[in-house]
């Protein structure tokens, strides 16, 4: 059961300050957070929380809430909201499938987000997850704690002269291919929008069917809508290279996890590196060290030698933190003037 322990930062001691409900809030967070709101007109409600109708009766008194990645902002949480008065939804992310954007729009709320809070933190999580797949870093390093120095099983393969295959090439994207480029890999991207400045470094745009049958790796930085929920299933595994790697450090229902679970048994997949998974929000940011996992599928997961998964962390960087806090800071302070701002999503 998830704890409603309040947490308020007050950082104007004017009648006048406005109250802000801040939704699945962590420690690690609340320091940059109440950093960036210091001397303005916001006063900051840390709720541990999540966002859910069940839960929006918390944001009594706030004109507007805060909220992350796996907070529910269906229609009933916004309507259970609208009528506690908040006026809008500030997202200390860049994705926001999480809201539902048509029930947002009728009650007239306004929604923005962060949207480049962490390219290169999450870039470079991605290719860390690709060396350790790669040199079997996680078990070479469990072997020597246990005092085992043998070499056997071990063996990795150079990156330099490889096929990688960038699926969205926004700001996370095109800067993982351009460290990829700098590993002396050729890139191969696909995105609906070309990124010209990656054609005149060596990057290739390819279709999608060409991108995913061609790489020896291929990583996903592409948001979660309908159009790409699943879009790594089993007809799109089938044309993989076989004993590729994939890395998916953007959004969990990107893949269908029991198609790549059966992947992954046959040999298809030969390397798995996530840092999202389609059922986290039952799992993640949360410690259940004392408690059975009772979802199967990642239980199932995690018993391959040659899967990597970590919690949702790719984000999580000093300098990223600063900056979702400014930006979001930035977003309340547009929406209580009432001007657009460029994270508007509605």
């Amino acid at each position: 059961t998830t704890t409603t322990t309040t947490t308020t930062t007050t950082t104007s001691t004017s009648s006048t300050s406005t109250k802000v409900a801040v939704y699945s809030t962590k420690p690690f967070e609340r320091a940059s957070l109440a950093a960036a709101c210091r001397g303005s007109q916001f006063e900051l409600v840390f709720l541990e929380a999540r966002l859910s109708a069940a839960t929006a009766a918390l944001a009594e008194g706030c004109a507007a809430v805060c909220i992350f990645v796996n907070d529910q902002a269906d229609a009933a949480a916004l309507t259970a909201l609208a009528a506690k008065g908040v006026r809008g939804i500030a997202l200390r992310c860049a994705g926001f499938n999480q809201v539902d954007l048509a029930a947002a729009k009728t009650l007239g709320l306004r929604v923005a987000r962060v949207p480049t809070y962490a390219p290169n933190a999450v870039a470079e999580h991605a290719v860390g997850l690709m060396l350790m797949l790669n040199r079997q870093l996680h078990r070479a390093h469990n072997r020597i704690r246990e005092g085992n120095f043998s070499l056997a099983g071990l063996i990795g393969f150079n990156m330099a002269g490889k096929t990688v295959a960038v699926i969205g090439t926004g700001a996370i994207g095109a800067i993982t291919a351009r460290i990829m480029l700098g590993f002396g890999c050729r890139v191969l991207a696909y995105d609906v929008v070309v990124n010209k400045p990656l054609i005149d470094m060596g990057v290739q745009y390819v279709d999608l069917a060409t991108a995913l049958s061609s790489a020896d790796i291929v990583t996903l930085h592409v948001p979660l809508n309908a159009s790409t929920h699943h879009f790594i299933n089993a007809e799109a595994i089938s044309h993989f290279k076989h004993g590729m790697m994939l890395i998916n450090t953007s959004r969990g229902g990107l893949i269908e996890t029991g198609a790549v679970i059966e992947a992954l048994k046959s040999g298809q997949i030969g390397f798995l590196g996530l840092d999202v998974y389609e059922n986290e929000g039952a799992l993640f940011f949360e410690d259940h060290s004392d408690q059975p996992i009772t979802d199967d599928l990642f239980s199932r997961l995690v018993t391959f030698p040659n899967v990597i998964i970590t919690g949702h962390q790719a984000f999580l960087t000093i300098e990223a933190l600063k900056e979702i806090a400014h930006t979001t800071i930035c977003n309340l302070e547009a929406f209580a003037k009432g001007q657009p701002t460029p994270n508007d999503v509605i």
